[in-house]
């Protein structure tokens, strides 16, 4: 598309930029972000502000999130592969201060490259906030990506029909717990993932688990070649792992028996998944869960087997308070505050140490 006239054109690449998340920075002017909640934000005095974005679909509506000055808001993208300039804001007080927030509100179901904003030419550009020397990394579905987490309306019921709109990473319990501590954040989430290919609903029927993703930065197929991410350009001190749920579909076979040939390929898998992390992040505290979307506890009893057989003092189980009795599928809103609530104090407990 034709772009309007450019006041003053901020690059992706310009060092007053913050960036938070597993972003694709191959080429440093056009940034893709793949995983939910990742952003760019920035600090900037000046009446207008406009974001430059192309969108690469694969399903759904896409929406961007952003955050101006503390108000919370969303827009839809085209799905036409072409840039976007798209306006945030206008009138804004001339000699304010102000920041803004832009971040990936949905998970694989699509992608976006940023090409930088533009501003007022009258515009100046603030020195950043400071960047917090905490950092966090989350593996799991629905409930770390936000999927239809805005839906509140759908509290403890069966999930509506949607097209996007109620996907919301800002608002997700690890959102909300990396708020809570202060620290920066990662997440690497998908909607329906599971531990083991084949299994859960992405990308159905040749389902992709997160076995296949967590050490990827393009994860989808639906947008070309798949490629490894670098872990030595983030190193969490904590890392939450949440993932197994959707192991259960099509067959709940821990349920079933939990000592059966499956249960035992699951557990087997699921101890080398958290070695394997253990082997990318070799001093991080990690925490083994899953969430109060409602699952059989047989789930939680194997992975509390498989950490006290790892035996490892900086690994630890953590159950919440109503673990696996929350909605189906997709938590809402105020279940996963009560989860980061639950999560922080946890975290909490032990201390500066695990930082």
């Amino acid at each position: 598309m034709e772009i309007t006239e450019i006041c003053k054109l901020i690059k992706p690449n310009s060092e007053d930029l913050i960036y938070n998340g597993r972003i694709d920075f191959t080429n440093p002017l056009a940034p893709i972000f793949i995983f939910p909640a990742s952003s760019v934000s920035m600090c900037f005095t000046g009446v207008s502000l406009k974001l430059l974005v192309e969108n690469n679909h694969s399903y759904y509506d896409n929406y961007i999130g952003y955050i101006i000055d503390g108000e919370e808001k969303k827009i839809l993208l085209s799905n036409d592969s072409c840039m976007q300039e798209i306006t945030l804001a206008i009138d804004l007080e001339k000699d304010k201060s102000h920041e803004v927030i832009v971040f990936k509100r949905q998970d694989g179901c699509h992608e976006f490259t940023f090409y930088g904003f533009n501003v007022s030419k009258e515009s100046k550009i603030l020195i950043a906030s400071k960047i917090p020397r905490k950092c966090i990394e989350f593996y799991g579905d629905s409930a770390v990506a936000g999927e239809l987490i805005d839906d509140v309306d759908y509290l403890a019921k069966q999930n509506p029909k949607h097209n996007g709109q109620y996907s919301n990473a800002w608002h997700s319990y690890a959102m909300v717990t990396a708020r809570n501590l202060k620290a920066q954040v990662s997440i690497i989430a998908q909607e329906g993932i599971s531990l083991l290919d084949g299994k859960g609903y992405f990308q159905k029927p040749e389902c992709i688990g997160m076995e296949s993703i967590y050490d990827k930065l393009h994860f989808n197929p639906d947008f070309g070649d798949i490629t490894s991410w670098n872990f030595r350009r983030y190193t969490p001190q904590v890392v939450v792992i949440d993932i197994g749920q959707n192991d259960s579909v099509p067959l709940d076979y821990m349920k079933e028996d939990e000592n059966g040939e499956k249960a035992k390929k699951w557990k087997k898998h699921y101890r080398e998944f958290v070695l394997n992390i253990r082997r990318c992040y070799p001093s991080a505290f990690i925490v083994l869960t899953t969430t109060i979307k409602n699952h059989h506890p047989s789930w939680d009893r194997a992975i509390g087997q498989i950490c006290l057989n790892i035996n490892d003092v900086k690994i630890h189980h953590f159950l919440y308070i109503c673990n696996g009795r929350g909605t189906s599928l997709c938590i809402r809103a105020p279940e996963a505050e009560q989860m980061a609530f639950e999560l922080s104090i946890f975290l909490k407990g032990f201390g500066n140490e695990i930082w």
